[in-house]
């Protein structure tokens, strides 16, 4: 076997490896909807809690109008479930499109790793939010999620990894400048996964 005809049998059976070992079925293009949800998600409640006036200057006060606060709640909560919904989807037929098996032991073992650190963390903000500490939410709300990520990381797209890393160090930023949360979380939930869906999209699709 001639060395060129080697070097590409190792580089297919290392492609297989990495098929077999990696979640590979996460959408690029889903990401960068996802981000875009995001976004709007992100003006309206900037818009309901700041208005069209705003400079976007520090907030020295915290909105606790349970009017507003249900509409923040129930923006979160669409924009979170077009969010499942879209990447679910996008998975699936991008698994076909592989005639790959989107629920198998490493997705299993995705979902596992990423449910925990989004569980504590998304009952954590519920508690805070309970408790009318607002400030702290969206930084709750990064952190745990890059936490997530980091820890998924090991079972998909190395990028995840650095994406996950960015949303914890913008998540310790919202701590550092309160006021400013509906602006970290756009960017975090927003543009980060915009840039991360392109990258995938050009790398891997």
């Amino acid at each position: 076997m001639k060395q060129e005809d080697l070097v590409k049998e190792i580089a297919s059976i290392r492609n297989l490896m990495e098929k077999s070992s990696k979640f590979i079925s996460i959408s690029g293009i889903s990401s960068v909807l996802i981000g875009t949800y995001a976004l709007l998600g992100a003006a309206y409640a900037y818009y309901e809690v700041y208005g069209f006036d705003s400079q976007m200057g520090y907030r020295d006060h915290y909105v606790n109008e349970p009017l507003i606060i249900m509409k923040l709640l129930t923006t979160a909560i669409l924009v979170l479930i077009a969010s499942i919904f879209t990447g679910v989807f996008m998975a699936i037929k991008k698994a076909k499109a592989n005639r790959q098996n989107i629920w198998n032991t490493t997705s299993r073992a995705l979902l596992f790793a990423m449910a925990v650190p989004l569980c504590t963390g998304g009952l954590f903000a519920i508690i805070a939010i309970f408790k009318e500490n607002y400030a702290v939410v969206s930084s709750i709300l990064l952190i745990f999620y890059g936490l997530a990520l980091t820890a998924g990381s090991h079972y998909t797209f190395s990028e995840i990894k650095g994406l996950g890393i960015l949303e914890i160090v913008l998540g310790l930023l919202a701590l550092l400048f309160p006021g400013n949360g509906i602006i970290f979380l756009a960017l975090g939930f927003g543009v980060l996964h915009i840039i991360y869906g392109v990258i995938v999209h050009k790398k891997y699709e």
